[in-house]
């Protein structure tokens, strides 16, 4: 008989395996990642274009391109592209981040020809209809306009645009000028300059076969080759860290923001650096979730993160709290920053957080679509394969001295920007 009173053994994970995907090129030089696995006729197509804010000629282009895209082509509306889409139950999306822009198709495996040259058509004839644009750009400045009564979202512009510069891709922030400053021929030309062949990583999950690879060829593989885009040097803020304050007339809750510039993916310390974020806010049972939410009741959801872009990254501790506990709440989390640069990180505490961390990352290599993201941060970011079994093991072997020395080097409080808004 099972005794359900007792809890099964916990069981370390010492390794975890991720299948490295097979490569080959199209016609046009378009690299392309094949990541064949699963049980089920289904695919995942991936494009990253190399064309995000680094790229940018104007503010906002890169964001607006990329939304634009399913917008209309030259056979086809935006509203013939949505019914196409969802009369075979696909789905298609054009999501952006600060550097790349994306093109992410799921359909079924019987379906993938009739809806590629659809797919294709988006990458080679867009039309960026005016009416579209200017639809777009009304509908965003409303959004935005609601935003800047938010706390949180004001205050995580402001940290940003204070780490990096406001003049720098990743610190400035939209505003109604920089919408109404865009242009669809800008729109065009960031389209001609960085939608091509050469610019961009291909990946491919699933169920792949042969027929798929052809009929990629076929289609993505007559894109442009184009030229690949040159990233320009940027200049960084120099002013000295400081807190500030951005008063919302009327507000009940404070945002609280700490951050500061932090090293990026391709650093020998982000590994290490990882677990010491968890450990402070990267995970419900972390330091400050027990300290700020569960013992003094100042917050419902407290984190820190490390917001990892490919040319740099930030570090930031995130919660909204009401008025009257600003600043005990931002007392309390300097002082568990401070305890993780003087004192040791009890055993107990460190194995769960390994735990923890094992079990997300044994779910990052469950199933074709989950490794295909894995293996599109690491290309994109020139992160070598090996570089997973790495974390794996610093994951499990990373010691209370280790994290200590990290938390010394890396959070320092005179090199954190406070900022609150409320």
């Amino acid at each position: 008989m099972v005794n359900r009173k007792i809890a099964p053994p916990i069981k370390r994970i010492e390794k975890l395996h991720l299948p490295k995907p097979r490569k080959m090129r199209l016609s046009n030089g378009l690299r392309v990642h094949i990541i064949d696995m699963g049980t089920q006729d289904v695919l995942k197509l991936q494009l990253v274009f190399r064309s995000g804010r680094p790229f940018e000629k104007k503010k906002l282009i890169a964001k607006t391109t990329s939304r634009l895209l399913r917008e209309g082509t030259a056979n086809f509306s935006s509203g013939a592209i949505a019914e196409q889409i969802d009369f075979y139950g696909a789905t298609l999306s054009t999501p952006t981040n600060l550097d790349n822009s994306n093109l992410v198709f799921y359909t079924l495996s019987k379906h993938f020809e009739t809806l590629l040259p659809l797919v294709t058509e988006l990458l080679t004839a867009p039309t960026f209809p005016e009416e579209e644009l200017r639809a777009y750009i009304d509908n965003t400045k409303r959004r935005l306009q609601v935003d800047l009564t938010k706390n949180d979202i004001v205050a995580y512009r402001k940290v940003t645009e204070f780490i990096f510069g406001k003049h720098h891709p990743y610190g400035y922030n939209s505003d109604n000028r920089a919408y109404d400053n865009v242009k669809r021929a800008d729109l065009v030309q960031h389209f001609n300059k960085h939608y091509n062949a050469k610019n961009c990583e291909l990946f491919i999950s699933g169920r792949v076969t042969d027929e798929v690879i052809r009929l990629l060829d076929q289609s993505i593989g007559q894109l442009p080759v184009g030229r690949k885009s040159r990233l320009p040097k940027f200049k960084l803020t120099e002013e000295i860290p400081e807190k500030r304050h951005i008063s919302i007339p009327n507000s009940m809750q404070t945002a609280i923001r700490v951050g500061k510039r932090i090293i990026g993916r391709n650093h020998p310390d982000f590994a290490g650096f990882t677990v010491l974020n968890t450990i402070l806010g990267g995970y419900f049972g972390s330091r400050l979730m027990m300290n700020i939410r569960e013992d003094k009741g100042y917050t419902y959801n407290i984190y820190s993160t490390q917001d990892t872009m490919l040319h740099d990254a930030c570090f930031y501790v995130s919660t909204e709290v009401g008025n009257e506990f600003t600043a005990a709440a931002t007392k309390e989390i300097y002082k568990e920053i401070d305890l993780l640069c003087t004192d040791l990180v009890p055993e107990k505490e460190l194995e769960m957080v390994r735990n923890y961390m094992l079990g997300n990352m044994l779910n990052m290599v469950d199933g074709p679509f989950h490794v295909a993201d894995v293996i599109k941060t690491m290309v994109l970011n020139d992160i070598p394969y090996e570089t997973f079994d790495t974390l794996i093991s610093t994951v499990n072997t990373i010691s209370a001295q280790e994290l200590r020395d990290l938390a010394q080097k890396y959070l320092y409080q005179q090199e954190m920007w406070e900022v609150t808004a409320g």
